[in-house]
């Protein structure tokens, strides 16, 4: 009975689903209920209280609720919210750069190489400059991988090289001609005041001076990283959340391939 009664909600939901003016979801379709939370720079009380509902009045949030806040530290104040929005997105009209290759598991991926490429490649990740977290690059390389996904140390087919954290792109680079570098993968993590950015931009500069870049395929990895962002940066790919090894092997390994295909 609940099947069917849940069947028969699906159908209704959809009939006043609309998908050039969509709206956030919370209890009824087209609600536009938005949970979020900040820190507003004032002193906690009834008018740092009052002050988040106005906040959130201009952001465009009908009958806004401050439903949590609590002092971070004297003159600091972080607020859970609710609202309803009254703007809405043509989804029809969404388009966003994608990594185009199809993706693989472990097994394929090194079939895949050994039957179109007949050797190891050799891929070489770090998090590079300053960034001193591990997580993003281990999740990609390390023999366990993360989620179920094994990292590309397991593959047969493809040699990888983890440098770990706080590697400078001079060091980064010189490593890889130092291995024969097929691949290179840059982990950011760190992105206050757009430092992976410049940091990104600068292994690009280096390797177009040291006449490498378009002998290698080049992908970087992070939370605030999309292809679109790494394509205008200079890289080949950009993988940002939800990704994992599959996703960077699938494509190193096709694209080497479309690469070599081209030379002959």
């Amino acid at each position: 009975m609940s099947g069917g009664l849940y069947s028969m909600q699906s159908k209704e939901f959809d009939k006043t689903l609309d998908l050039t003016k969509v709206k956030p979801y919370g209890d009824t379709m087209n609600d536009g209920k938005v949970q979020l939370s900040f820190t507003l720079p004032v002193p906690t009380g009834a008018e740092a209280v009052e002050a988040a509902r106005q906040f959130l009045k201009k952001m465009g949030f009908e009958n806004p609720q401050v439903v949590f806040y609590k002092e971070l530290m004297p003159g600091y104040t972080f607020f859970n919210c609710y609202g309803s929005t009254v703007y809405s997105v043509d989804y029809t009209t969404i388009y966003v750069p994608k990594v185009e290759s199809d993706i693989m598991d472990m097994h394929q991926t090194d079939d895949f190489i050994r039957e179109n490429i007949g050797r190891p490649l050799v891929v070489i990740g770090a998090s590079t400059g300053t960034d001193a977290h591990t997580v993003g690059i281990d999740a990609i390389m390390n023999m366990k991988g993360y989620a179920g996904h094994y990292g590309l140390e397991r593959y047969e087919m493809i040699d990888a090289y983890n440098l770990g954290s706080q590697v400078t792109n001079e060091d980064f680079i010189s490593k890889a001609i130092e291995l024969k570098a097929d691949a290179l993968l840059v982990s950011q993590t760190v992105t206050q005041k757009d430092v992976h950015i410049n940091n990104l931009i600068e292994l690009v500069e280096l390797l177009e001076a040291e006449g490498l870049r378009d002998k290698v395929i080049l992908s970087c990895g992070g939370p605030r990283i999309t292809h679109e962002l790494a394509k205008e940066l200079g890289y080949d790919a950009g993988f940002g959340m939800n990704t994992y090894a599959d996703d960077v092997a699938s494509y190193i390994a096709q694209e080497f391939h479309k690469r070599q295909s081209v030379k002959k």
